[in-house]
């Protein structure tokens, strides 16, 4: 039986649950348990080597003094110097992570999900409250279409084919309907890089697009004229936040240690606090894999 079309999503201006952390009360409650049930930020040591932190390509990559100040902040934490590693896409990032070649990196919950073997969480983001998100379905202002069967044979943005709020969802919901991306819309491509989605919406080059919750509040605060030009149509149940995470046989070293108990205590004092707000974040927590399940039973639920 077919899926009713945009079911996991929100409707943007539909009855139900408010959006957010403050949505389905027993999912929020499980996933917060997953997150945070008996675990606590690991005791404060020091690095002793140099640290490198993987970026995925998210809203704060044209932000050089958000980049500069958490580079700072880390670095006179742990005492050694801590750089900030970008690429353009979510593989190249995933490779390098994988490879040993940066410390940890911040990436998705569709790739920590693919590689649970060989990855463990290092830090989890809080945000309003808690340590979830969601994907959100946009269209630019001028295009109606109230639910995702409105948009068929529009032009979408993803964001990249690593992405679970970019890519993952919107496709899970079409595998729902029996259709694929190519297939039900005129035209997709990649922008790789969530923000690069909206501004894809505003210049006229995508009709709708799917992207990460958090990238889009903070752009419509920080930039509103361009988010203004688009607009939420719907958004998923909440899921777990994109980790950081860290190959599984370095969890234990003294760098690796030292860098989560840096991200764990950022909300500790004035500094830290700065660079939370910074990233309109709460604070960064422990969590268990099971956070991620939801986007687990998604990627398993696709056509081979």
């Amino acid at each position: 039986m077919r899926r009713r079309p945009g079911a996991g999503f929100r409707g943007a201006g539909q009855a139900g649950p408010p959006a957010g952390p403050q949505g389905d009360a027993p999912t929020r409650r499980r996933l917060l348990g997953a997150a945070l049930a008996a675990l606590s930020a690991p005791p404060a040591v020091r690095a002793e080597e140099p640290i490198t932190l993987g970026l995925t390509p998210v809203f704060l990559d044209s932000d050089l003094a958000l980049l500069n100040a958490i580079e700072g902040d880390l670095s006179n934490r742990l005492g050694v110097a801590v750089t900030l590693v970008k690429r353009r896409t979510y593989q190249e990032i995933l490779a390098m992570l994988l490879a040993g070649q940066v410390t940890a990196a911040w990436i998705c919950g569709f790739p920590f999900v693919r590689f649970r073997r060989q990855l463990s969480l290092l830090a989890v983001p809080v945000y309003k409250g808690a340590p979830l998100y969601e994907a959100y379905f946009i269209a630019a202002s001028e295009v109606p279409g109230a639910e995702l069967v409105d948009f068929r044979g529009r032009t979408h943005a993803f964001s990249d084919p690593d992405s679970n709020s970019g890519w993952l969802v919107t496709r899970h919901l079409l595998a729902g309907l029996g259709t694929t991306p190519d297939g039900f819309f005129g035209r997709t491509f990649f922008t790789y890089g969530h923000r690069n989605v909206v501004r894809a919406e505003a210049a006229g080059l995508a009709d709708c697009g799917s992207v990460d919750g958090y990238v889009w509040d903070v752009l419509a605060e920080r930039e509103p004229a361009l988010a203004g030009k688009t607009r939420t149509v719907f958004r998923s149940a909440p899921m777990g936040f994109p980790p950081i995470a860290c190959l599984s046989t370095r969890r234990s070293t003294r760098p690796v240690a030292a860098l989560g108990a840096a991200l764990t205590g950022l909300s500790g004092d004035a500094a830290g606090r700065r660079i939370l707000d910074l990233l309109r974040l709460d604070g960064f927590v422990g969590a268990d894999p099971g956070l991620y399940d939801s986007i687990a039973d998604r990627f398993r639920s696709l056509p081979s």
